[in-house]
């Protein structure tokens, strides 16, 4: 790109490097205009470990950049000249990646990093060189054999654009010329590439040429470290091998992971909690006790010209060469020291809580932004980051709708983890002003009130997408957290990059969790449009799933429209589990596949064991055949994950309380509920049936005019009604008492309104008229209505049971009977 020359500031009397850009590239204006926007950017970076991008400028026709002089050597010359211990290098690279994390937060990608561009001062520190530059070479072809190329440009004829960058540390998607789809992903590629050399002193993807390297590169995948050198800690492989894959998707998300991970490995291999983070001064050939630096040591093998690493001695092997080579107070002096250590650890470790955070509260995040236009995005962040953490199986996340019962409510963190039975809650504030975007989080130890950890995020709206990974990634290691690779995979996979797609998806939940007809609807738009703007969107099939089946469609029409949705889910996903739940629906209720609902069912909990929907409907799909010992095991997992939630409470009571002929212990816990939300007209609806049931009609009565007043019929409706109903209950009993419930239903089938058949067919049970009751029922198995999924175990059918025709209809419905 041009040549580099050790020059003095004047001015500031400094010395500075001057790179003096080639004439071929400085004259083309258009790649100097995007070049100057790239390293403007690059030049806002203020980090110890960048280095620094003092101006650029033009003189006489001389096109140059004046950065920020390093006096040291290349990390390439670290690697293969020097005798490092494995923590040194791991030290140095903990330092690039620490780098890399602030330019890629400023949304700047370095697009060729690699060993020589890397410097190592003399004070031990790693600085990252040449952001942004990449811009500026020339699409030419590549010539000859070796893939020792400084910076490789090659035509592509299969793929528009060129290949960007340099040979055994490209990724894959710069081998293929993927120039507009590469991100920060692509250099955390060309880390690991980096991180392996390192390891090894040999690179992970090297051919006999140029073009065999980048077929590595894109297909082959990188040998193991520990063929190069068995003794290498099988966490660098771990590292080593999340880096290199070849999905960016299934990579690290962000280059902070991987330096918060090699800075926890350097940490194992000193054998101790403490950060060394100077490079200890060399020893002299004396014998003296080595350092704890050097406990695991690199040595240069001159037969090969390759680094080999040795683990040393243990400690204790140290401490017995000591005591034959010092004298008698040295050896006092050792162990004097030793044992002060030792008990300052313990004293350490025993005040400091090391334990993971098993459960945990994600509160409603609030709006700051004043504007209640702004409220789904708020509610939506909340839902994705519960979801987000839902995938860790050791971790019990609480479900949205028990948190959200604290919105807009002023409670302390204590009283949420006491009501909820969690360790720690998570508070946040979401603030918008304009395309500027503020997060702040604050995780709150449940019994102290204590603040564990507390972050400010300032991004873009553009980046919002990925700003929910990375708040999910940051939470999930504040938690203490061990993580798994396929779980940290779930945890912080970005669903969409579309910044659009995605707050559309937001809106449809928060539509969603209304659960009204016309939100529900609203709902599925918001679902289509963000699937029109991103087709590969699989969380929004999964919103377009659930909303088709609480919506108010015709059952085989919605039905079909929810398997279609799980299923493009799936194929787009197969690691969700809520596809998985959606299917089960589909199979019990329109379906009526009992085993296929109960194993899609298991296989929503085995992936998303936090998913509360799935023990809930799981546990109705066993209730509805009579395994009322088995539903319970599930309704005790689904209310421990939403302990207040009203759809699953109410559920509870009636489908495995009412059904299981609990009456009393039913209308007990649906009153709790009552008292929790007066306002919950499914709580009154489920109280009149099992009051009707008990014979206890006048408080069915109650029930009625509770529900209809909280539905908007106006109140002089509802005393008519009432009185009515009063009046043929005590002049006729229970006859009289259905005989106007029938009046009251067929007057709005007249009215033309959508009357559901079972309705009518319980009715006319109730009315001992069992001819029209089969009637109806036959019109109801014929629209396929949900309710007769529970005829084998309800008791509003218990008057046609010995009927002949019942037995058939549940043999059609599928059950034994």
């Amino acid at each position: 790109m041009g040549q580099v020359y050790l020059a003095e500031d004047t001015r500031l009397h400094r010395k500075v490097a001057l790179k003096i850009l080639l004439p071929d590239l400085a004259a083309n204006k258009d790649r100097m205009r995007r070049f100057e926007q790239e390293a403007t950017s690059a030049a806002a970076l203020n980090h110890p470990n960048v280095a620094h991008i003092y101006e650029i400028g033009e003189s006489d026709g001389v096109t140059f950049i004046a950065m920020e002089f390093i006096d040291g050597t290349t990390l390439r010359e670290k690697i293969h000249k020097e005798d490092l211990d494995l923590r040194r290098l791991l030290r140095y690279l903990q330092h690039v990646a620490e780098g890399l994390a602030k330019a890629h937060a400023a949304g700047i990608v370095h697009r060729d990093l690699k060993p020589d561009n890397i410097m190592i001062t003399r004070e031990g520190h790693a600085k990252i060189l040449d952001f942004g530059l990449a811009k500026l070479v020339e699409q030419r072809p590549l010539s000859g054999d070796s893939s020792e190329v400084a910076t490789a440009v090659m035509s592509q004829h299969s793929t528009p654009g060129a290949i960007i960058g340099t040979v055994g540390y490209m990724s894959p998607e710069q081998a293929q010329g993927k120039i507009k789809e590469l991100d920060h992903r692509s250099d955390i590629f060309s880390f690991g590439c980096i991180l392996f050399e390192s390891a090894t002193g040999k690179k992970p993807f090297e051919g006999d040429s140029v073009v065999k390297s980048l077929h590595m590169v894109i297909y082959e995948a990188a040998p193991s470290i520990s063929e190069s050198n068995p003794t290498l800690p099988a966490e660098l492989q771990r590292i080593v091998r999340r880096c290199l894959a070849k999905d960016p998707d299934e990579r690290y998300q962000s280059i902070k992971d991987v330096a918060i991970e090699l800075k926890d490995l350097r940490r194992e291999l000193e054998g101790a909690e403490f950060d060394t983070t100077v490079p200890p001064p060399s020893r002299s050939k004396t014998n003296s006790l080595p350092s704890a630096e050097d406990t695991r040591s690199q040595s240069f093998d001159a037969s090969t010209g390759t680094p080999s690493l040795s683990t040393r001695a243990s400690s204790a092997e140290y401490v017995v060469a000591g005591i034959k080579q010092h004298k008698l107070a040295a050896i006092v002096t050792g162990l004097v020291v030793i044992a002060g250590a030792l008990a300052a650890l313990l004293y350490l470790r025993g005040r400091t809580t090391d334990a993971a955070i098993k459960s945990i509260a994600v509160m409603p995040f609030v709006n700051t932004s004043g504007n209640a236009d702004l409220e789904y995005l708020s509610d939506g962040i909340t839902e994705s980051l519960i979801n987000n953490l839902s995938q860790l199986s050791s971790l019990s996340v609480k479900a949205r709708s028990s948190v959200f019962r604290y919105k807009g409510k002023d409670v302390e963190p204590q009283q949420v983890a006491s009501d909820l039975k969690v360790q720690a809650v998570l508070n946040g504030r979401v603030g918008q002003r304009g395309d500027n975007l503020t997060i702040s989080l604050d995780l709150v130890d449940g019994t102290s009130g204590n603040q564990i950890w507390g972050e400010k995020y300032s991004r873009t709206i553009g980046d919002l997408a990925s700003l929910q990974s990375e708040i999910a990634r940051d939470v999930s290691q504040k938690l203490r957290f061990r993580l798994t690779n396929a779980e940290e995979t779930r945890v912080v996979k970005n669903q969409t990059q579309n910044t659009e797609a995605y707050q559309l998806y937001l809106q449809g939940r928060y539509n969603w969790n209304k659960r009204t007809d016309p939100t529900t609807q609203k709902a599925i738009e918001y679902f289509q449009q963000a699937i029109d703007k991103d087709p590969s969107y699989a969380m929004a099939y999964v919103g377009l799933a659930e909303s088709y089946s609480i919506s108010d469609q015709p059952s085989d029409q919605k039905f079909a429209y929810v398997k279609a949705a799980a299923l493009k889910a799936l194929e787009i996903d197969p690691t969700l589990g809520e596809p998985h739940a959606a299917l089960a629906g589909a199979k019990d209720l329109y379906e009526r596949d009992l085993a296929g609902a109960e194993k899609e069912y298991k296989r929503a909990i085995e992936l998303n064991p936090n998913y509360a929907t799935a023990y809930h409907w799981y546990a109705e799909t066993l209730a509805e055949q009579g395994r009322f010992d088995e539903s319970l095991t599930q309704w005790k997992k689904a209310l421990e994950l939403d302990p207040f939630s009203l759809a699953i409470g109410t559920d509870y009571a009636l489908e495995y309380l009412y059904y299981d002929r609990k009456y009393d212990q039913a209308v007990d816990y649906l009153n709790k509920l009552v008292q929790m939300d007066p306002n919950y007209v499914r709580t009154h609806t489920y109280l009149t049936t099992v009051y009707e049931t008990m014979g206890r009609y006048e408080d069915a009565i109650n029930e009625i005019e509770k529900r209809v007043a909280l539905q908007g019929m106006k109140t002089e409706e509802i005393a008519s009604g009432k009185r009515m109903l009063t009046d043929a209950l005590r002049s006729g009993g229970p006859k009289g008492y259905w005989s106007k419930i029938l009046e009251f239903a067929m007057h709005d089938v007249k009215k033309g309104e959508n009357v559901p058949a079972f309705l009518l067919a319980r009715i006319y049970s109730e009315l001992g008229e069992r001819d029209e009751a089969f009637k109806w029922l036959e019109k109801a198995y014929a629209n396929k209505e949900a309710e007769l999924t529970y005829m084998k175990v309800s008791p509003i059918w218990d008057k046609l049971r010995e009927d002949p025709r019942f037995a058939d209809m549940l043999r059609r419905l599928r059950f034994s009977g």
